[in-house]
């Protein structure tokens, strides 16, 4: 369930009259051990239904046998297992939750990674992941591949067995999305070739089991050969037993004009693809005016769009996990700090501010006064994610992606251990 936090709260007193413990209140909403509460605040409550006592000798495996649940449940009820701590004699785990079943599932849950994340955050998605998307895989006008190095990162997918997904951009030497790399990819069939050969290659020799087309800003002359270049990937994967994801723009009407919508073209790239991410953020950016990341309201129209023309099952849903902080008045020239939902919390805190809840938006807020300069801070919390996943059920939709993963955000997967049932796919 999630509370939210009233003026005079105290996190022991909410954890008395919810029977749970103060030390998971705040393990479960990342709340730091001097962190004071902030009116306004979302918490997420987990009530044990069922819980086991470590015995000497006892393993994890061991346990869920005898309880007659999975580990990955034990790691997802359980989070401090995740971070690979040993279990001790006398410890009492989470075996079940009080409460309704999930809402939404089977779901798949996808995130997306750097290889610089911190393992002790990767962690904290793993459990909850159908898939890890590991970004990313450039390639150059030689057929050449530019590789991150992404061998941790397969690590952890096959230790919490997660799907890897290769994510392959047009990003250049200057870190941008470049559409002209892009465009002499999809015109040049030599090199299309000879990088879609190199990628199978590396997918087969490590184990990736998906492919994920991540191509901005496309100019509209190379619409039908980008569609073409996605179905020869498309039946060289298939080929294979792989498949093919294609990351689409957010759009709201089949002719939106500006160069990072008018190539994607839902219906066709829907056909060909096997998965289509709908990247549905990015109305609050860093140098745009102040609002939610993720307002409801468009998110809703993004995807109503996107069932209209492609099938529901193909769908998933972004999910921004970050915010934003503006000063106030806005200046277009001035670019908004980005910033962690966890972190955003604590500088609340910090503040003295109290949050809001935007009803319209379906995202939190606040305000406050730094060296005498109003800024103002929009982020994701609870409330927020969980609006975004009732929507995703209504629409029938096929799963969700985070992006990205580098931040913590432990109140999010606490949710979602009560919220989703998320699917599982064996991986290669």
């Amino acid at each position: 369930m999630i509370y939210v936090v009233q003026q005079g709260d105290t996190l022991a007193g909410i954890a008395q009259e919810f029977g749970v413990s103060v030390a998971r209140l705040r393990s479960d909403n990342g709340l730091l051990t001097q962190q004071p509460l902030v009116p306004g605040q979302a918490l997420v409550i987990l009530i044990p239904a069922e819980t086991y006592e470590v015995q000497p000798g006892d393993d994890l495996f061991q346990i869920a046998g005898t309880v007659g649940v999975d580990v990955l449940t034990l790691l997802q009820y359980n989070p401090v297992l995740a971070q690979g701590q040993p279990i001790q004699p006398g410890q009492l785990l989470t075996v079940r939750l009080k409460g309704e079943a999930p809402n939404l599932g089977p779901f798949i849950v996808g995130g997306y990674a750097y290889p610089h994340i911190r393992q002790s955050v990767l962690r904290q998605a793993m459990p909850f992941l159908t898939r890890l998307a590991i970004f990313s895989y450039g390639f150059r006008e030689d057929g050449t591949l530019v590789p991150p190095q992404d061998e941790e990162l397969l690590g952890e997918a096959r230790l919490f067995g997660a799907v890897p997904v290769l994510v392959l951009t047009s990003i250049d030497d200057s870190g941008n999305f470049s559409t002209e790399r892009a465009s002499r990819l999809f015109q040049d069939q030599a090199l299309q070739n000879q990088v879609l050969d190199r990628l199978i290659g590396v997918m087969e020799e490590k184990g990736y089991r998906g492919l994920e087309s991540d191509f901005e800003y496309i100019q509209p002359e190379d619409a039908d050969a980008y569609f073409a270049f996605l179905g020869n990937a498309r039946d060289r994967l298939h080929a294979r037993g792989m498949f093919l994801q294609a990351d689409l723009a957010p759009k709201t009407f089949a002719r939106q004009p500006g160069l990072l919508y008018e190539a994607h073209n839902y219906p066709i790239i829907g056909d060909i693809a096997d998965w289509v991410l709908l990247m549905t953020y990015e109305w609050g950016y860093a140098y745009g005016p102040p609002m939610a990341v993720a307002p409801l309201p468009q998110v809703e129209q993004v995807l109503r769009y996107g069932v209209s023309e492609i099938p529901a099952y193909k769908i998933q849903m972004g999910v921004p996990n970050y915010g934003y902080d503006w000063i106030l008045p806005y200046d277009p020239a001035r670019r908004a700090t980005t910033l962690g939902n966890q972190e955003a919390v604590l500088l609340a805190a910090q503040m003295g501010a109290a949050i809001q809840y935007d009803e319209t938006a379906q995202s939190p807020f606040f305000t406050y006064l730094l060296e005498g300069q109003e800024h103002i801070v929009w982020f994701e919390d609870a409330r927020s994610i969980q609006a975004k996943f009732r929507l995703a059920e209504n629409l029938a939709l096929g799963g969700a992606a985070y992006w990205n993963l580098l931040r913590t955000f432990p109140q999010n997967w606490a949710l979602l251990s009560q919220e989703v049932a998320i699917r599982r796919e064996e991986p290669i």
